[in-house]
């Protein structure tokens, strides 16, 4: 409940459930009591029920808590989106605003009773918005029609049997889904197939009492029974196809292509998946694609520039970077790729600047305080270089390559007692890693100590057995073990 603010919705649903099934108090029943100052016995007697009344109450004050707890997370204190998450938030009339936001609500429905379209994402032009006369606006318009019918057949009719069952269903649809409405707040997408989830249990609720009344109204019930089960075999064959995948990040984000051609987050995820697997050209065309969808994808940019950096295309990967950083001044991993890129160049000055922007926007970066470490190391200035790689490994003590640098450095330097001090420090954070105890036998060897430098390299096989060059200085150690004999 406090991951999602799906979850707090709960509480309001059991509310329900004590009020209508527990207590059998109808809608009708509340709507009396307000105008009319009427009240029936069960509402009386409701009233008057402590045990009723106690639950009610610590159902509320449990969702007052939760509502603390979740702002407290959020350092009370609104999450910031951008245009492409939700862009009916951003739109300046207020009229096509709330009427994007009923369109939504159609297509959620619509993903209840046929989910053949389902995307991992939503956002970046997969929905297009009304901005003027549409046809979608009748679609809108029809919606509320038959969801009005539905709430006005709740709130009048009060004998039915089926009503109690009815007003639980439209309370399991509706409740779990106001989070997601924009209504409250703006949200950072425009469809989110999770949050229905919950809902989807009320729109089987009601499904299954429609079905009810169709097969008792016109006597089919083996016909109607009939299309419910080819019903649930073609919706749990959707089911079994869409869980396949989810198995798999590539068929994931390909199917999203069917669903959201002109969704510039799809293509940016297949370039990345693609360029993890090591397809580099089609992540460049996918990148490309992204970007020429979303113009201003930043991080489209920054994923293209380290491609292009590492084909050795180092000008265009540079102009891809500035571009990204004049989009986004605070794009802290763009401006220490940047400096990554200049730095090939020889442009240590500018490549430093990058640097220090990219620490200003985001001060606990050890991944930059690494690069920094190896400009400086470029430059033949080893105590910069140093202090570069102890401000990474303060910062994540887990950070092998700072570790590792400098210890070589240390020992290159000629401060063999010093590099051994900061390689037993290394062990107490990452003892799994073989390359510490392979430089420890390393300078042990060059002091002369070959007994404890082959005990050290023992131990690094233990680590990492396939590592041939720790058997070739092992041998080499043990060689001279034997010229002392």
């Amino acid at each position: 409940m406090l991951c999602k603010e799906t979850g707090i919705t709960a509480i309001g649903i059991c509310a329900v459930y004590d009020i209508v099934i527990v207590n059998k108090i109808y809608p009708i029943d509340i709507i009396k009591l307000l105008l009319f100052k009427h009240s029936n016995k069960k509402f009386n007697n409701f009233i008057k029920d402590k045990n009723a009344v106690s639950r009610l109450v610590i159902l509320f004050f449990i969702a007052i808590i939760l509502l603390f707890l979740r702002f407290n997370i959020m350092r009370f204190s609104a999450p910031k989106f951008q245009a492409v998450d939700n862009p009916a938030s951003f739109m300046n009339s207020i009229f096509f605003r709330i009427l994007n936001y009923n369109y939504i609500y159609c297509l959620n429905i619509w993903l209840l009773i046929c989910p053949v379209w389902l995307c991992f994402d939503w956002s970046m032009g997969c929905i297009s918005l009304i901005t003027g006369y549409d046809y979608r606006i009748f679609v809108v318009i029809i919606f509320w029609l038959l969801f009005g019918m539905l709430i006005i057949y709740t709130f009048i009719l009060h004998k039915d049997k089926t009503l109690r069952y009815i007003i639980m269903g439209l309370a399991i649809l509706i409740f779990p889904f106001l989070p997601a409405s924009n209504i409250f707040f703006n949200v950072g997408f425009v469809l989110a197939e999770r949050i229905l989830y919950i809902p989807s249990a009320g729109y089987c609720l009601l499904f299954t009492i429609g079905l009810y009344k169709f097969s008792a109204r016109f006597f089919l019930p083996k016909a109607a029974l009939l299309a419910y089960i080819m019903l649930i075999i073609l919706l749990f064959t959707r089911s079994w196809t869409r869980s396949s995948q989810w198995r798999n990040e590539k068929l994931l984000f390909q199917s999203a292509l069917d669903v959201c051609p002109l969704n510039a987050k799809v293509h940016y995820n297949i370039a990345k998946n693609a360029a993890d697997t090591g397809d580099i050209n089609l992540a460049k065309l996918e990148y490309q694609e992204a970007l020429r969808l979303n113009p201003n994808y930043t991080q489209a940019m920054n994923n293209l520039g380290n491609l292009l950096r590492d084909d050795g295309q180092i000008s265009k990967a540079i102009n891809l970077f500035k571009q990204a950083i004049n989009l986004q001044k605070d794009f802290a991993t763009a401006w220490m790729n940047l400096g990554i890129a200049q730095s090939s160049l020889k442009q240590y000055k500018e490549s430093e600047t990058s640097y220090f922007m990219a620490l200003q926007h985001r001060s606990n970066y050890p991944d930059c305080y690494y690069n920094l470490g190896i400009l400086y190391l470029e430059q033949k200035q080893y105590d910069k270089a140093l202090k570069a790689w102890i401000n990474a490994t303060r910062q994540k003590p887990t950070h092998r390559r700072a570790w590792t640098n400098m210890i070589l450095l240390l020992d290159d330097l000629g401060k063999t007692e010093e590099a051994l001090r900061m390689a037993n420090t290394a062990l107490k954070f990452i003892s799994d890693h073989a390359a510490i105890y392979f430089n420890i036998a390393n300078i042990l060897g060059k002091k002369g100590k070959y007994e404890e430098a082959e005990i050290q390299f023992k131990l690094a096989i233990s680590k990492n057995p396939i590592d041939p060059m720790i058997y070739a200085n092992l041998g080499i150690t043990r060689k001279s073990i034997c010229n002392l004999f």
